[in-house]
């Protein structure tokens, strides 16, 4: 369910009122953790988190003029889901993100490769998306890409 919206401002307003609190309350959570240089913006119709070209130049190997996603947020048909490349890309980061979510006691971790999907909103953690969103700084998260990204 890709929203049309050109700004976060915009995806916002056109969500239903369940959604747009529990949106509300993610932001805030990992726009509070968020190491310094990621920029919010619109992505994918999506709200994201991504590394600007003034730091990353080359942007996302799939389409250059974009900048590099590192972070996700959205209202899909049937959940709210949180996509970070991190978790994908990094064994120990999803190890630990794993046994926090148990820690947590919101039920069962609902997850692909990226994907965090919460069919509940009242069951999101949000304290620990915002430490998960702390996790990895930009040049840290380039240094990631730049391993696994496909050689030209």
């Amino acid at each position: 369910m890709q929203s049309k919206a050109t700004t976060v401002e915009e995806y916002m307003e056109e969500l239903p009122a369940d959604r747009k609190k529990a949106i509300t309350e993610l932001r805030k959570a990992v726009k509070k953790n968020l190491p310094k240089g990621f920029k919010e913006c619109m992505g994918y119709g999506m709200i994201g988190y991504v590394v600007p070209h003034s730091i990353y130049a080359e942007g996302y190997h799939c389409n250059p003029e974009s900048p590099l996603p590192f972070m996700n947020i959205a209202s899909q048909k049937n959940f709210i889901a949180v996509y970070h490349m991190g978790v994908y890309a990094d064994q120990k980061l999803l190890k630990w993100f794993q046994e926090e979510y148990a820690k947590a006691g919101v039920g069962k971790l609902d997850m692909g490769k990226s994907c965090i999907r919460f069919k509940n909103p009242d069951k999101i953690p949000y304290k620990l998306i915002g430490e998960l969103a702390s996790k990895i700084t930009v040049g840290e998260w380039i240094a990631a890409y730049e391993k696994f990204k496909p050689k030209k």
